[in-house]
């Protein structure tokens, strides 16, 4: 795979140079407003890792994430240090974890919106560049100089490629992390592996032996059930297997992929690689080594099942591990032992495929009304992208929730738990302090984010840090006319996909039937879409890469 080449401008030539290099032959530059009038409460020094300090006290509104297993409380800890650091108070508007995508885009779309609107995932944002609901904020990356510190530390100017729009600017500040963080994987019987002789897998050609063993010794169970099938069918599941052929699936999934032989973009559910990911999860259905009931089952009914030893393999991340495995488990099954293994590889090789951009943050376009916007975008840089806010947002207060010994080495206090750290403390990091909360802690180096890890994530981490990065693609950003008609052909084929992928895995149609679906996506302007695809990346590479 391949990608075009990097423009510096984000770098330090400023916002004016960067809007100019936004621009393609025929347009006319973009310029940033001016911000001059808006500097109240700004610093007028502010630097990278300098602890930020409004110069008067300013408060401005938030979009908030209300998680369920944290939710927000106004005495936290969390929100008193950070007024007492910054001088700015952040007044949440709550909306909870099951509603947020939904409430935040009526509120952008009608102007309604907090300024700063946290936990937005690309492609989320590009629905609301075309009405001028958001602000290009990479106009604004020079108010930011931790930001640009650790995209140029880090050589991450391809990756913010691919959150530019056709005009060249960016409309999301995303959440930087030092290396690509693979977080999901499978988790396995470990117990069950070494009681049966079997080692643990390695490839998804290994996971199929074993499964096949375990299914000998166990006729009456299905060796592997799984999760996060609900809203995406086979969420995690489709979204690995197809990494390993080269593909993308389940969470990951996207209409088009790059194929850097050809030089284009080609429609990923019908690439070939797509087909290898069915043939192999059909395969594990028809054998009866998967369960049917992965894809579509609730969490709860695939945790009670390998929680109370009905299945072996299921996926995992590392908080699943502590939280929702290993204590029942144990209980339930005596002498149960259970881990999270490495990615399993495929005919790709050993790679590492995950992206170094996390969600992030939009900013309402009244926010250039507001006296205070300077000091607002120095406030964002420092608590997201600053060592120290960062640091901040994860531990909290050293000697209060945490210590960090001349190592560097962090130590959660003895009262407080966090992701088993310290298993029984009556007070939780998350839950009576706000710390470690999704909607401010997220990106950093990888120090800070192996600092909350057990010992046996940071071996699984290591694996997968040794692990070459996938290619990142090259963008392709739609204009308002092309969005407009994407967005017609979209969803019915993400719909067609989505469904018989389902019946192709499950055994409901047959694979022989391929080039037959394959002409049905045609009928649903599979290679107009494409077409499109590879007409706006010609463009953008030539306007700007």
């Amino acid at each position: 795979m391949q990608h075009i080449s990097r423009r510096q401008a984000l770098l330090g030539l400023g916002a004016l140079t960067l809007a100019v290099a936004g621009c393609g032959e025929d347009e006319a530059p973009k310029k940033a407003a001016d911000v001059s009038a808006n500097k109240a409460g700004a610093m007028a020094n502010y630097g990278v890792n300098q602890q930020f300090k409004a110069t008067e006290p300013i408060s401005f509104d938030v979009l908030y994430n209300n998680h369920p297993f944290y939710p927000d409380k106004s005495d936290w800890l969390f929100w008193q240090e950070l007024t007492k650091r910054t001088n700015v108070t952040l007044k949440p508007v709550e909306v909870p974890l099951s509603d947020y995508d939904k409430k935040r885009g009526l509120l952008v779309g009608s102007g309604q919106a907090p300024l700063i609107i946290p936990k937005t995932y690309h492609p989320a944002e590009e629905a609301f560049v075309s009405s001028g609901a958001i602000l290009p904020v990479s106009d604004y990356f020079d108010l930011m100089p931790n930001f640009k510190d650790k995209v140029a530390k880090w050589k991450m100017e391809a990756e913010l490629d691919t959150l530019r729009q056709a005009d060249g600017r960016i409309y999301l500040l995303p959440g930087l992390h030092e290396e690509v963080w693979v977080d999901y994987s499978l988790a396995v019987r470990t117990d069950i592996l070494e009681k049966h002789k079997l080692a643990v897998p390695k490839t998804w050609d290994e996971l199929y032996e074993v499964l096949k063993a375990l299914k000998k010794e166990y006729p009456d169970l299905y060796p592997m059930t799984d999760r996060f099938g609900v809203p995406t069918p086979g969420g995690n599941l489709f979204k690995l297997v197809a990494q390993a052929y080269g593909a993308k699936g389940g969470w990951e999934y996207q209409h088009a992929t790059f194929d850097s032989t050809a030089g284009k973009f080609v429609y990923t559910g019908a690439m070939p690689q797509y087909k290898q990911m069915l043939e192999y999860l059909a395969k594990l259905v028809k054998e009866k080594l998967l369960d049917p009931e992965s894809f579509t089952q609730q969490d709860e009914q695939a945790k009670q099942k390998f929680n109370s030893g009905k299945s072996f393999v299921i996926s995992a991340n590392a908080q699943s591990i502590v939280n929702d495995y290993r204590p029942t488990l144990t209980k339930l099954v005596p002498g149960a032992k259970v881990a999270k293994i490495p990615v399993l590889m495929g005919p790709v090789g050993d790679y590492k495929i995950g992206t170094r951009l996390e969600n992030g943050v939009m900013i309402s376009k009244k926010a250039l009304e507001n006296k205070n916007f300077v000091a607002m975008m120095q406030f964002i840089d420092w608590l997201w992208y600053s060592d120290q806010g960062e640091e901040f947002a994860k531990w909290g207060v050293e000697g209060t929730t945490y210590t960090k010994d001349a190592s560097g080495t962090y130590k959660i206090a003895k009262d407080i738990d966090f992701v088993g750290l310290n298993p029984g403390a009556p007070k939780h990091l998350q839950k009576d302090f706000g710390f470690s909360n999704g909607v401010f802690a997220y990106g950093g180096t990888t120090k800070l984010l192996n600092s909350t890890f057990s010992e046996e994530e940071v071996a699984f981490q290591d694996v997968m840090n040794a692990r070459k990065p996938w290619p990142v693609e090259p963008p392709h950003p739609f204009n308002d006319e092309e969005r407009e008609q994407a967005t017609l052909w979209e969803t019915p084929l993400k719909d067609y996909v989505t469904q018989q992928t389902l019946k192709f895995v499950l055994g409901e149609r047959d694979l022989s039937e391929w080039d037959a679906y394959v002409k049905e996506l045609e009928g649903k302007n599979m290679t107009s879409y494409i077409s499109l695809v590879n007409s706006a990346y010609e463009r953008f590479k030539k306007d700007h890469g």
